[in-house]
């Protein structure tokens, strides 16, 4: 999926720019790498309010639009509103197509709904919902699924377990086997675990 955003150039800075830009429905933005100058930006509010809430949006290549030329892009920071639903600021980093980029994904949660671990009794607990991962930019996932089918109950899901796509590494297991870390684990919810231990602790009686 590709999201485009159009944004100015700015050359009015500081933080009392800033603030007329917000009061004018506008959002200040940089971006900045690939070893060029950074460049300030504005974006329509509106505009970004309509792709922010596109889960793509903050794990894909961007399209940008700047004053009519185009360059992939990735979203590093965004900064809201503390209370209202407004977007602040944005950062992006321009992206080379020959070097590889550290960046998160999100984590897909697959088929829970057909695990015998779930049908048994077991309760699944989220322990990340992304991952960081190492590619270069035509290959970067827009998220990656963490399969739940074979999971048996009682059982973890690590890094390790996943399968990453074609040219996609993680970053954690790149650093040894010791950043294999948790993903999520289907056991048996607290009140049935004692249930259980008690009936064998009954059945251990008898």
């Amino acid at each position: 999926m590709s999201i485009k955003l159009v944004a100015q150039t700015r050359t009015d800075l500081g933080k009392g720019s800033s603030r007329r830009l917000r009061h004018a429905d506008l959002v200040p933005a940089i971006v900045y790498g690939a070893g060029k100058e950074p460049v300030s930006l504005t974006f329509e509010q509106k505009e970004l309010r309509k792709v922010e809430c596109v889960e793509a949006f903050y794990s894909s290549i961007l399209d940008l639009q700047i004053d009519g030329a185009s360059e992939p892009v990735l979203l590093k920071a965004v900064q809201r509103h503390a209370f209202k639903e407004q977007i602040q600021h944005l950062d992006l980093l321009r992206v080379d197509a020959a070097k590889k980029l550290h960046t998160t994904v999100p984590l897909h949660f697959i088929n829970e709904d057909a695990s015998e671990a779930v049908k048994s009794g077991g309760v699944v607990s989220r322990i990340a919902n992304d991952v960081e991962v190492a590619c270069l930019p035509k290959d970067l996932p827009s998220f990656v699924e963490v399969d739940l089918a074979a999971v048996e109950l009682g059982a973890t899901v690590h890094i390790s377990d996943l399968v990453f796509p074609a040219g996609v590494e993680s970053v954690e297991l790149s650093k040894g086997t010791a950043h294999d870390l948790p993903l999520v684990t289907i056991a048996l919810a607290k009140k049935a675990a004692v249930e259980e231990e008690a009936a064998v602790v009954e059945a251990a009686a008898e």
